[in-house]
């Protein structure tokens, strides 16, 4: 048994979000503000904690309707409003094999059901609608009353609380709200449209809510919140309603995590078994040795108070006794120490810290790794969990256990941040009913902000929340959630290459506002200098740059379709001229041979990101001709394209005019629109040999010829360094074709990010 994948609706930015849920490790990416955060609150309050939700906890758009009722009530009108179908609701699709029905007997919807999925719908429904409705139209009837008398005897209108609707509900919905579960028809189940959007299916109106809660016994749900001091100890939020739930306090310190965990499954004192008897006896015995010692002690004080008239006849006497608990040993800051050396070599004269002198990040690690097995344990009823005073113990062991973690990078660093997302899933599977077995079941659940996290785990476990626009005026941006074991589960080489080039590189593209394409080392190191230093709004950004060659950025096609973020391209045009070559039977054949783009010669480019992706021509002509609106991309797809390549520039002849010449890489295009700035690099011996070409005030395509044919075997990267060491950081401009696609990429991804922080992230928690 298995959660296969969840539906949320009408939760703040996922109005209606569908998210695969791998079967042991899902991880949740995605850029700030793209929904990934509340996935995790929604399945927080829905599994867990049902009270805590708030009408800030409701898609913002959806407000307007719901004042619209108001309206309507005040009015007397007709409710066109269902409040209803405007709340929260998540569904959960399970797959049970048959040989498991005994568990879910009380879920099923029919008789017929043989195995395979089903499906529950949580909502949130208004208890009494006519009580709620009664409630605000008295509170808005002493509201629009509401006055005062100016000092010159004008009656003055004040506006108080409620407003509208909203306004009442942003105080009263929790009073008015409850959580109901129905059963949901696995025939019905309908996947994702194009659009990504989830496609819930619609309750009948016969359809009859559970009568108990239906994950009770079903999943036990655990919880690392992000803010570690989020739960209150043993919260029990939504247990008894939902399942079964554990959400404890976070403790960072070593010896406070061993203590709870001592108290939960170690203590003697609690339902002793045999071999716990020896060690309340030890601990008796010294309680009475203590107890003598301290008696003789405080004799002489006692005599004394004595001889004060006091205890006195009637007053008891004074006894000492002391209570000894193992666990008093671990509350102070030496209880767990650090062995940091051994001078000794034999152990017998370490040198030891206390444990508050580690770094944040070990003690964040300790404090999770020991929450992880503590949830496992008691799951498993390890040792004295499951019969200690408070525990449920009317039931098996349950078959699923759903495990979240939010951002767990938190103060550790990179390999730490690696070894826990590897670990984390084996520890709570470390038991010896549980490991490869599958009569119970884990799921662990985290979401993240870094991308060691994202490069450590299996790319088909990655859960990709892509931001999207409004779909309409009025509305806000919402959020779909990109299943990439489509991308990366299968063997197709495609796929294997880019999965392997993000992994020998990095991961920023699963948290990116945008991405730049480019193709050499050079643009790699120059085009973050010309976004520092001429894109200002665009360096505020959250940007990948990846640097690959012409012939393989289509490969990455998919995987940008999928993301969705807007995508800048710098590319080169990659001119070939056609040849004629006789073999020695005679045989004519034509072959492709690299060329100097020019016009009129009939030439074509090799550029497969031209060709085949956009602008979709392969002629120089046409490439050259294209207007500047027509390297955005406006085939109908969802997110914004710009591909940038070699245009025709001026350039200063040897004599006074200017001539048109169409560079062939990125470095004859910086040189021939920055001679005066290229006139003053120095550094590399290709510098040098730049600057002595430059000096001798070729022509255009000249000049051209001598730099194409310098930089064939020279240190393209050896120049551009030299280049960021200009005195004046702004005398290096950006070619002019790249500066075009910087315009756009600045306004694409501002654009985006404006949309998100402004329609969504201030009024519904954002991320």
């Amino acid at each position: 048994m298995r959660i296969k994948f969840v539906e949320v609706s009408n939760f703040r930015k996922l109005k209606s979000t569908h998210l695969d849920l791998d079967k042991k490790t899902t991880i949740l990416v995605g850029a700030n503000n793209s929904g990934k955060t509340s996935a995790m609150v929604a399945l927080r309050i829905f599994l867990l904690s049902p009270s805590r939700l708030a009408l800030r906890d409701v898609t913002i758009a959806n407000w307007t309707k719901i004042d619209l009722l108001g309206d309507e009530w005040e009015a007397g009108a007709e409710a066109t409003v269902d409040l209803d179908l405007l709340l929260p609701s998540l569904d959960v699709w399970l797959d049970v094999p048959l040989s498991e029905i005994q568990h879910v007997v009380h879920i099923l919807p029919t008789l017929d059901w043989s195995g395979g999925m089903l499906g529950v719908r949580l909502t949130y429904r208004i208890k009494d609608l006519d009580k709620l409705k009664t409630e605000y139209l008295a509170q808005r009837s002493a509201a629009r009353d509401a006055s005062t008398t100016s000092p010159h005897g004008e009656v003055i209108k004040i506006a108080v609380w409620p407003r509208s609707l909203t306004d009442f509900l942003e105080r009263r919905l929790p009073a008015h709200l409850e959580l109901s579960a129905y059963p949901l028809d696995p025939v019905a189940v309908t996947p994702p449209g194009k659009s990504g959007l989830a496609t819930p299916q619609i309750l009948p109106a016969s359809a009859l809510a559970f009568d108990h809660p239906p994950f009770k016994n079903l999943i036990k749900i655990d919880e690392i919140a992000a803010q570690r001091d989020f739960a209150d100890a043993r919260s029990n939020d939504g247990g008894e309603d939902k399942g079964e739930s554990t959400a404890r306090r976070f403790k960072r310190r070593l010896s406070d995590q061993l203590r709870s965990y001592y108290d939960r499954h170690l203590d003697p004192s609690k339902t002793p078994s045999d071999k716990d008897y020896e060690a309340l006896g030890a601990i008796q015995a010294a309680e009475r040795s203590f107890d003598a010692r301290l008696e003789a002690g405080f004799a002489a004080a006692f005599d004394e108070l004595e001889d004060l008239g006091y205890p006195g006849m009637s007053n008891p006497k004074l006894k000492i006794s002391t209570l000894l608990r193992a666990t008093d040993g671990l509350k102070h800051g030496s209880s767990v120490q650090y062995q940091v050396a051994d001078p000794s070599g034999d152990g017998t004269k370490t040198l030891k810290l206390p444990e508050d002198y580690s770094g944040l990040g070990y003690q964040n690690l300790i404090a999770m790794v020991f929450m992880l097995m503590g949830f496992r344990d008691e799951w498993m009823r390890v040792e004295k969990a499951g019969i200690l005073e408070g525990s449920d113990v009317s039931h098996e062991i349950q078959p699923l256990h759903l495990v979240l973690v939010e951002e767990p990078e938190a103060h550790l660093h990179a390999q730490v941040q690696q070894v826990f997302i590897n670990k984390a899933y084996d520890l709570l599977r470390r038991h010896c009913d549980l490991g490869a077995e599958d009569t119970y079941r884990t799921q662990l659940i985290v979401s993240t902000h870094s991308s060691h996290v994202a490069h450590e785990a299996d790319f088909a476990n990655l859960r990709y929340f892509r931001r999207r626009p409004a779909a309409s005026k009025g509305e806000t941006p919402t959020t779909t959630v990109a299943n990439l074991s489509h991308l990366f589960g299968d063997g197709d080489d495609t796929k294997r290459f880019v999965k392997r080039y993000l992994k020998a590189t990095h991961c920023d593209l699963f948290f990116a506002d945008g991405v730049v394409f480019v193709e050499g080392q050079a643009e790699r190191i120059l085009v973050p200098h010309f976004i520092r230093h001429h894109f200002p709004e665009l360096s505020r950004r959250y940007v990948t740059l990846l640097e690959l060659g012409g012939s393989h950025v289509h490969n990455f096609r998919d995987l940008v379709d999928a993301l969705g973020i807007a995508t800048l391209i710098i590319s080169d045009l990659d001119a070939t001229v056609a040849t004629k070559i006789t073999d020695k039977n005679g045989q004519e054949t034509t072959r492709w041979k690299s060329a100097r783009p020019e016009q009129g010669k009939a030439q074509q480019t090799a550029n497969s990101v031209l060709k085949e992706w956009h602008p979709k021509k392969k002629l120089i002509d046409e490439l050259v001709a294209l207007p500047a609106d027509g390297h955005a991309s406006t085939a109908g797809s969802d997110y914004e394209l710009y591909v940038a390549y070699q245009k025709p520039v001026k350039v200063q002849g040897a004599g006074d005019g200017y001539g048109l010449v169409i560079p062939r890489t990125f470095e004859d295009a910086l040189i021939l629109e920055n001679l005066p700035a290229v006139a003053k690099v120095e550094g590399s011996v290709t510098s040098a040999k730049i600057r002595a070409i430059v000096a001798e005030g070729l022509s255009g395509d000249d000049l051209e010829d001598e730099l194409f044919e310098l930089l064939k075997t020279a240190e393209k990267a050896a120049f551009a360094l030299d280049c960021l060491m200009l005195e004046d950081p702004k005398a290096l401009k950006p070619p002019s074709y790249i500066a075009a696609g910087l315009r756009w990429f600045e306004g694409a991804v501002g654009k985006d990010i404006l949309e998100s922080e402004m329609k969504a992230g201030q009024a519904n928690g954002g991320d």
